[in-house]
């Protein structure tokens, strides 16, 4: 075989292997999702119930800071300035975390959006709104956190618990 071919042969397998690393999702078992609206962007990983029990458990103890998603923390796009659970909020991107009860969650949007996703008690001092939701109690199970947006709400749903985030623009 000729160098030339040895030399093709190897970048050709180097490059595949590349792409190939580049297009494989890091975490396979906790796929990321992007929900958009009109005026409002959400960026999440959306892990599985598993059989656990997720709030007030061990994922997201009662009065303790969660990501609400997986790995990085969930990230809120808003276009435009809006309103976000009747608190003015400026157009930007901020990360999404809430600090679950049983009965009201306390939802927080930070302007750290470079953080961990577990880091957020780190910087809670960049903490641009907090705004109490009541909790929706669903008789039906979610095995795998949804988030949605319909440019008037933003909604988390999960286990048994559903909360929502009126968001006017």
């Amino acid at each position: 075989m000729s160098f030339t071919k040895v030399l093709f042969a190897s970048i050709a397998l180097l490059v595949g292997g590349v792409s190939y690393s580049y297009a494989q999702p890091s975490h396979p078992h906790s796929p990321h999702d992007t929900v958009k609206s009109k005026d409002i962007t959400i960026y999440y990983g959306r892990p599985y119930k598993k059989g656990r029990n997720i709030f007030g458990g061990t994922v997201a103890p009662y009065g303790t800071t969660y990501r609400c998603g997986a790995d990085e923390p969930t990230i809120l796009v808003f276009d435009k300035d809006a309103t976000f659970g009747g608190k003015a909020i400026k157009a930007g991107k901020y990360s999404f975390f809430a600090v679950p009860q049983k009965d009201k969650w306390t939802v927080i949007l930070n302007s750290n959006v470079t953080m961990w996703g577990t880091d957020h008690d780190q910087h809670a001092d960049q903490d641009v709104i907090k705004v109490d939701v009541p909790v929706m109690n669903l008789s039906t199970p979610v095995e795998q956190l949804t988030m949605t947006t319909n440019g008037h709400a933003v909604t988390l749903a999960w286990d048994v618990v559903k909360i929502s985030v009126p968001v006017t623009m």
